[in-house]
């Protein structure tokens, strides 16, 4: 054969292999055109086996909630006060500032038949702790809050990972099509550090992103149609609209951003009556206004994002996560009048929620969840001659969340950390840990619970091995 028919023939197959990749490009198009529009939705899903829970409240504590200030009293620093410890400033931020050992400025008492200690900071906590689980052995990865908190919401340091709730959205559905299966009540007075990126969904399709609801005027912007149309008419328009969508979907397959994109205008219709009519809280009663602080300035604000969660789960709204203003946890000066700004505001509204929730009997069918990105080291932090302003700083190597609700084991204390409160040594949990046993409870096996992407089966538990902690659940 010369070298020129070799040539030839060469560049004829490449011809014949570019054909057919096109070709195949087109039928897949077509093939599977409709079965993409069917998969990405929020449909409600089968779990993997019987649940627990049917929905999710999370308190979550930007900041870094103090363990030996609130849940974790260690004698051992009222002892050795002032004393320099070498291993604990391994995870200081600023090695200048790094002081001694720092005695709580807290009193604990052990609350309830469990006798679980919590320190009179959370007054209202202490009335309720045998029908929550603490966890006192927390750990995570990193001590900086960019990282840590991506971390704790989908289970890397790294950024562009679908959070948890949005891996609970992409699992489950949600029984209400009519709002979100996962809303977000931030607080009004900003956005907590890496803000939306706290609820996005990365790389799973954008409808399983968690959806902001706000607190302070309509709850979702430009949502009510214009008053000078027609009921009939605003109907026709949604059908056209309905219609034209479908159109552009079908001849554009395989674009989630364009499905998520149909699917939240669509909800937003939908929304227009339910929305308003789930986060109306004027419709609660004054008894129960006044429980969740409603009339107090110091409450009135998470007060009232605690009450819209009840009203959201009541409605079957699968994941609502709550946040507080800024850092507020971020107790690096000013460790007693900080801390307790921070519990004042959310101890008594976080303490409603779980009695309203008992006294509906939504309790048994909610998963509570409260806890930060990490917690506080037990040394002081100050720069020089501003000792008496010390506060803490982070402490990523052990501290305490806890859980309540369904399929928890009330009164449970799990775990434990060393004699001055700074790492996690018995029975320690991972942050993986932490999101397999929420999953358990939901009726999803982390392991099964999976996206394909690249070829790859991408998970919210991959980056370590996960246990469920059955210790915690009853």
């Amino acid at each position: 054969m010369s070298t020129s028919s070799s040539r030839r023939d060469v560049f004829a197959r490449i011809a014949n292999g570019l054909h057919g990749a096109a070709l195949t490009a087109l039928l897949s198009r077509d093939l599977f055109a409709a079965e993409t529009a069917r998969t990405f939705d929020l449909a409600p899903k089968k779990p993997h086996f019987e649940p627990k829970a049917k929905s999710v409240i999370q308190f979550f504590m930007n900041g870094g909630p103090s363990q030996v200030d609130l849940f974790d009293p260690k004698p051992a620093l009222l002892r050795n006060a002032g004393q320099k410890v070498r291993d604990v400033n391994t995870d200081v931020s600023d090695p200048r500032a790094a002081g001694g050992l720092l005695p709580s400025p807290f009193q604990f008492k052990k609350h309830g038949q469990c006798g679980m200690d919590i320190s009179d900071a959370l007054p209202h906590l202490s009335t309720v702790v045998d029908d929550v689980a603490f966890i006192r052995s927390m750990y995570g990865e990193h001590s900086n809050h960019e990282p840590a908190l991506f971390l704790m919401q989908s289970g890397r340091i790294v950024p562009a990972r679908p959070t948890m709730g949005a891996w609970v959205a992409y699992g489950l559905g949600t029984e209400n099509q009519n709002l979100p299966a996962y809303v977000v009540l931030d607080d009004p007075k900003g956005l907590p550090i890496n803000g939306i990126s706290n609820w996005q969904s990365a790389y799973l399709p954008p409808v399983y992103q968690g959806t902001r609801f706000r607190t302070e005027g309509p709850p979702v912007l430009n949502l009510q149609p214009r008053e000078e149309l027609s009921t009939p008419l605003i109907e026709a328009q949604r059908k056209l609209l309905r219609q034209l969508d479908e159109i552009h979907r079908v001849e554009r397959p395989h674009q989630p951003d364009l499905d998520g994109r149909i699917a939240s205008y669509e909800l937003a219709a939908r929304m227009q009556l339910a929305a308003s009519d789930a986060l109306d809280v004027n419709q609660e009663t004054e008894a129960t206004r006044e429980a969740y602080g409603l009339n107090d300035p110091a409450t009135q604000s998470y007060g009232k994002r605690c009450l819209m969660a009840r009203r959201l789960v009541e409605r079957n709204v699968r994941f609502v996560q709550l946040y507080i203003e800024g850092q507020i946890w971020d107790n690096h000066t000013n460790l007693e009048s900080s801390l307790r700004y921070a519990t004042t505001k959310t101890d008594k509204p976080v303490v409603a929620l779980l009695r309203d929730l008992k006294q509906r009997g939504l309790f048994d069918s909610t998963l509570m969840v409260w806890g930060g990105e990490f917690g506080r080291l037990p040394i002081s932090q100050a720069e020089p001659g501003q000792e008496k302003e010390a506060g803490r700083d982070h402490g990523p190597s052990g501290f305490t969340v806890w859980l309540a609700g369904a399929g928890v084991k009330g009164g449970t204390i799990y775990g434990a950390t060393d004699e001055v409160g700074h790492k996690a040594v018995e029975d320690r949990v991972s942050v993986h840990d932490f999101h397999a046993t929420i999953l358990h409870l939901l009726g999803l096996s982390n392991r099964e619970l999976a996206y394909k992407r690249h070829g790859l089966a991408e998970r919210l538990t991959d980056q370590f091995p996960a246990r469920v902690v059955k210790e915690v659940l009853a």
